[in-house]
């Protein structure tokens, strides 16, 4: 799920060039881009390997690769969390994926996160 190449698989159901800039440990602060679309910065505020994950959201990333931070949308997708709960049991993995966002953002991951899904069980089943 976060090997590069594998993220970049599963998230295209986001954006068709997505990929992230940093390290997957707590504390550190990771961008998550399509470099023709500009994307959004975060603090990876919890990080235990193969049990959870949160990151929340503290800029946006312009096309120019300029953060912003006061725009009408930055300011509502500011503080934004995402939290990935990895539960393994019998061989298998459960996914459970907490998200809280501004309204405005609701309807691009409704429309993206089963797709993205699909392909993230595709990629997982196929390592």
């Amino acid at each position: 799920m976060l090997d590069p190449s594998d993220y970049r698989q599963w998230t295209q159901a986001f954006s068709p060039n997505s990929q992230f800039i940093g390290k997957w440990e707590q504390g550190e602060t990771i961008l998550f881009i399509d470099p023709d679309l500009g994307g959004t910065k975060a603090v990876l505020d919890e990080v235990v390997p193969h049990e959870r994950l949160k990151a929340r959201h503290v800029a946006m990333i312009n096309k120019d690769g300029s953060e912003d931070v006061s725009s009408e949308m930055a300011e509502s997708w500011i503080g934004a969390t995402e939290t990935y709960i990895f539960n393994g049991e019998n061989g298998q993995t459960e996914l459970l994926i907490e998200m809280t966002t501004h309204e405005n953002f609701e309807e691009m991951f409704n429309a993206g996160w089963p797709r993205a899904l699909e392909l993230l069980k595709a990629v997982c089943e196929s390592s």
